[in-house]
């Protein structure tokens, strides 16, 4: 599961569809998911990129996973990103 969308960085450099996926979930007592969007020119190369995300999980949802992807999704930077 990923999503895709153009990134920029704070240092100029622009990345057009972009690869982001969802790393690093971690469940906080059960209500709370922490985790992070890492960004990638393509699937098989390097980040280059990442930012931390924060979201209420429901226990009686879909699983964390996608839970937080959509979050991401929801967030207006990345509303315009499309599955892949």
């Amino acid at each position: 599961m990923a999503i895709s969308k153009t990134i920029s960085t704070v240092h100029g450099f622009t990345a057009k569809d972009a690869y982001i996926r969802i790393e690093d979930i971690k469940i906080i007592g059960k209500d709370r998911i922490e985790t992070v969007a890492r960004f990638y020119l393509s699937a098989d190369k390097p980040s280059f990129g990442e930012q931390p995300l924060s979201c209420l999980y429901d226990l009686e949802g879909h699983n964390p996973i996608k839970q937080a992807y959509l979050h991401l999704k929801s967030l207006p930077e990345f509303a315009d990103a499309v599955d892949c």
